[in-house]
């Protein structure tokens, strides 16, 4: 994986700097009050609709975003692998929800270690065979450890892919005294198909309906067993399934967007349109707060203008939208037309825009700030980026940890 230091370091830059004149660019920037405004509405939606939050954290590996959202209510912090659940434990996050299965003893070493230091832990299986690995190796530590069975479909990525296999999986965890059952998880994203909002739904139904059966037939060890599942593009309709009588006051719904923090101006972008277009009740809806910015540094002829931007610095899966422009050391409150400028190529650390027609005020310096697509593909390219606030001034750096 690639990473790369902000080129302005704790030595090199004091708090209180400005972005268009006191920052090596390019740099990546969040800005604060949209941060804060995703924090807070992401958290009231799944209030309302009876739900804790575990935001994924894989989306941007940065333990100061994870505290500001146990801070605005989240119920924990999920992960993707044992490794980022050893670094959001030793920044403080305490209850981990890996959305995925534990395999490899290293694997498991790290997270027995996590749970003896006092780690509320989570992970998910779907094989008779990972249940014995994690049974064995569990019982020799003497721990116990907590497991969700994961539902998966046809042609998807892992999980049961039909109720037999399920409540098959259910009996074989009963006899491994060291495991404990405490819900079902999910992943909706990977359901496709030429009506993927009713394959969803269709899918979401299949998650409480087993957990149900799972419940009467005594198979969970906890209470409240947990039901969770809800990526960032389809959370509505997650939340209104788990929402229904079956699971009101016998389980606890659990929601795991992570984009939704920083959202972008992209893909995400798109699926909230559309679930606002679902949901007209909702207000406003998120908003983007992750830009990057970078300086014009070659006008080699015209209508072309090279960006010191490339791979290195920016998701591209989609190519970055230019957003707004500056004169280096300008004012925020002036940007400069960036109408009709189009992202045509991108290159490690260059990217080609094609300029409008007739654009005759631009000059090598200039300060561009684009949005991504995807927000995990810009983050895990930065070490710190910088919390900026309206004026462009660096509250603080926001420090990675992939």
């Amino acid at each position: 994986m690639q990473t790369k230091a902000l080129a302005v370091d704790k030595g090199g830059m004091e708090l209180g700097s400005h972005l268009l004149s006191g920052v090596s660019l390019p740099a990546a920037a969040v800005h604060e009050a949209q941060l804060e405004h995703n924090l807070a509405w992401m958290q009231r939606f799944a209030e309302a609709h009876g739900a804790r939050l575990a935001p994924h954290g894989k989306t941007t590996m940065t333990p100061a975003l994870f505290h500001r959202q146990l801070q605005a209510g989240a119920w924990g912090i999920t992960l993707a692998t044992a490794p980022q659940c050893r670094a959001a434990f030793g920044n403080g996050v305490t209850r981990l929800l890996m959305a995925n299965q534990l395999v490899g003893q290293a694997n498991m070493a790290i997270i027995a270690s996590l749970i003896e230091q006092g780690a509320t832990f989570y992970c998910v299986v779907d094989s008779h065979e990972n249940v014995r690995q994690l049974g064995r190796f569990f019982a020799e530590r003497g721990l116990n450890l907590s497991v969700l069975i994961e539902v998966g479909v046809t042609g998807g990525r892992c999980g049961c892919r039909n109720k037999l296999q399920i409540l098959s999986l259910a009996e074989v965890i009963a006899n491994q005294p060291a495991l404990s059952l405490v819900g079902l998880e999910g992943y909706e994203g990977v359901v496709h198909g030429d009506d993927p909002e009713n394959g969803i739904r269709d899918y979401a139904k299949q998650l409480v309906e087993v957990a149900v059966e799972l419940e009467a037939a005594g198979r969970f060890s906890e209470a409240s067993p947990i039901v969770t599942a809800s990526g960032s593009a389809w959370y509505d309709v997650i939340a209104e399934a788990f929402q229904g009588a079956p699971l009101q006051g016998r389980f606890t719904p659990v929601l795991r967007p992570g984009c939704y923090v920083v959202h972008d101006h992209g893909l995400y972008r798109e699926a909230q349109t559309a679930v606002l277009t679902r949901r007209p009740d909702l207000q406003q809806g998120l908003e983007p707060a992750l830009e990057v910015f970078a300086q014009i540094q070659s006008l080699p002829e015209p209508g072309l203008a090279i960006v010191a931007l490339g791979k290195r610095d920016i998701g591209h899966d989609q190519l970055p939208i230019a957003l707004r422009r500056y004169r280096e050391a300008g004012k925020p409150s002036q940007p400069l037309s960036v109408t009709g400028w189009e992202v045509t190529k991108i290159m490690d650390q260059h990217a080609f825009v094609r300029l409008s027609e007739g654009v005759e005020d631009v000059e090598v310096g200039d300060i561009v700030a684009f949005g991504a697509s995807h927000p995990c593909l810009t983050f895990d390219k930065w070490r710190q980026l910088l919390l900026v606030d309206d004026q462009l001034t660096v509250k603080e750096q926001l420090v990675t940890c992939f």
